[in-house]
Formats: structure tokens, C-alpha cells, sequence
């Protein structure tokens, strides 16, 4: 499986857990991050570690951007690394 680079965008994160311009590359394990923002993250992820192209910004691409569940409070990009 391909990694994919995960980078919070933007953080207000009432838990502590994710701080502006973190950056975690994710093999098989999941980062320290929130289970709630993982399990929203984790189907696009999976996606992307199997060669998929999403829907992002304007087209399609091998990566995304998603909001927290949580009033998006967080925002993270994730992106295939090749």
C-alpha cells in the first residue's frame, strides 16, 4: 500500500490533539489523532493507499481535504505519496 501524508491545515482542536502544520505519513497505523477525526478521515485514506483519484478542489487528484466532525474544527489534507 502506497503512504499518504497527512497535514493539518487549520487546528482548533478542543482535545489537543492536532496542532497547525502537523504532519504525520501514514503506512498502517493510525496517527495521534482523534478517533472521531480518524474514522472520518480513515475511508479516503484507504482509498488513496489503494491508487484511487478523489474528488478535490476543482478535479480529481490523489489526494483530499476534509473537515472535522466537529464543527470543523480541524482541517486536514491528505495526499498519496508517490
Amino acid at each position: 500500500m502506497a503512504r499518504v501524508k497527512l497535514t493539518v491545515l487549520e487546528s482548533n482542536c478542543r482535545g489537543g490533539y492536532c496542532k497547525k502544520g502537523d504532519v504525520y505519513h501514514v503506512e498502517d497505523l493510525c496517527p495521534p489523532i482523534c478517533h472521531e477525526l480518524w474514522n472520518y478521515i480513515y475511508p479516503s485514506l484507504y482509498a488513496l493507499q489503494n491508487g484511487a483519484r478523489l474528488d478535490c478542489g476543482e478535479g480529481r487528484a490523489k489526494a483530499f481535504v476534509v473537515r472535522c466532525p466537529d464543527g470543523g474544527r480541524v482541517v486536514v489534507r491528505g495526499e498519496a505519496e508517490e
